[in-house]
C-alpha cells in the first residue's frame, strides 16, 4: 500500500541540512510515477533540488533526509525518513522509517497543470520582506523540517485557517501546535536540536518561500489558551530566507479548509 501510494504522487516535500547544519525544506514535483519504491527499503525520485534551491547540490554525499508524500485532494500523507544521495540525475533514498499520518488540518487542493518558470531565480536575504510577511500570514499550509544528530531528519505538515501563523517584528514566526498524531516527531526533534526549516508554497503562482532558523516549543498553557485550539505554541526565529521564483513548477487550486481547523 505504501509503495502504491508513493507511486501516485506528484508532490514530495524534502527536508535535509546544509554543510553548516542549517535545516531546509523544499519540494520535488513530477507526474505520477516520478517517485517509486524499487524495493522495500529503497525509494528513487527522478528529480533533484533545482536552481537556486537551498538544497541544490547537497546530495553528492549521503545525508539524513525526511520526506513527506502528500495528496491534498484526498487529505492523505505518508512520511519516509532515511538517508539520501544523488544517483545520476535522481535522488536515491534508503528508508529507515515509513508511516502514514492522519488527515487533520490538510486543506484540499487539486492539481491543475504543470507550469515551469521560464526564468527560475532565487532571492536570498537575512530577514523577511513585507511581502513575504504577508505571504506567511495569509498561508493555510506550510511544511517543517527537523532533525536530531544521529537520529535522522523529518518533514512534517502544518495547516490551519489563514492567520494561524503570525509574524512579529519581521523576524519571529509563531504558530499553534494542534492535537495531532501524538508521535512528537517534530517536537521531539526540536527538544534535541532547535535548528529547523520551513517551506511556504505559493500554490497558485508556483513560487516557494524557504526559511531556516531556530525554533522553541513554549509549553506555557496560559499563553496557548489565548490561541483557539492550541495545545502549545512554537516560536521560530528567522536566520535566512530564500524565495525561489518558479520553485513550484505546478499549479494547485484550492478546495476546502479542514473541518479540524479551529476558527
Amino acid at each position: 500500500m505504501a509503495a502504491e501510494f508513493l507511486g501516485l504522487q506528484r508532490f514530495l516535500v524534502l527536508a535535509a541540512t546544509d554543510e553548516a547544519g542549517a535545516a531546509w525544506v523544499t519540494v520535488l514535483t513530477g507526474p505520477p510515477g516520478f517517485a517509486t519504491a524499487v524495493d522495500d527499503r529503497t525509494v528513487i525520485a527522478d528529480r533533484l533540488p533545482g536552481t537556486g534551491d537551498p538544497l541544490e547540490g547537497l546530495f553528492e554525499t549521503e545525508r539524513q533526509v525526511g520526506v513527506l508524500a502528500i495528496e491534498p485532494a484526498a487529505r492523505k500523507r505518508m512520511r519516509v525518513n532515511g538517508r539520501g544521495r544523488r544517483h545520476g540525475d535522481r535522488l536515491l533514498i534508503r528508508t529507515e522509517q515509513v508511516y502514514a499520518n492522519c488527515p487533520k488540518h490538510i486543506q484540499t487542493r487539486t492539481y491543475t497543470d504543470d507550469s515551469p518558470a521560464a526564468d527560475r531565480t532565487a532571492l536570498v536575504t537575512g530577514e523577511l520582506t513585507a511581502d513575504q510577511q504577508r505571504w506567511i500570514t495569509a498561508a493555510d499550509t506550510f511544511f517543517v523540517g527537523t532533525y536530531a544528530a544521529g537520529l535522522g531528519a523529518d518533514a512534517s505538515h502544518r495547516g490551519g485557517n489563514p492567520g494561524f501563523v503570525t509574524v512579529t517584528d519581521g523576524g519571529r514566526l509563531t504558530w499553534p501546535d494542534y492535537v495531532g498524531n501524538s508521535m512528537y516527531m517534530t517536537l521531539g526533534n526540536l527538544e534535541l536540536e532547535p535548528r529547523c526549516g520551513l517551506l511556504f508554497p505559493d500554490w497558485e503562482n508556483g513560487h516557494t518561500l524557504h526559511l531556516t532558523g531556530r525554533a522553541r516549543v513554549d509549553w506555557d498553557r496560559d499563553r496557548a489558551a489565548a490561541v483557539p485550539g492550541a495545545q502549545r505554541l512554537v516560536d521560530f526565529d528567522v536566520e535566512e530566507v530564500v524565495e525561489v521564483v518558479g520553485g513550484l513548477p505546478q499549479r494547485w487550486s484550492f478546495g476546502a479548509y479542514s473541518r479540524f481547523n479551529p476558527s
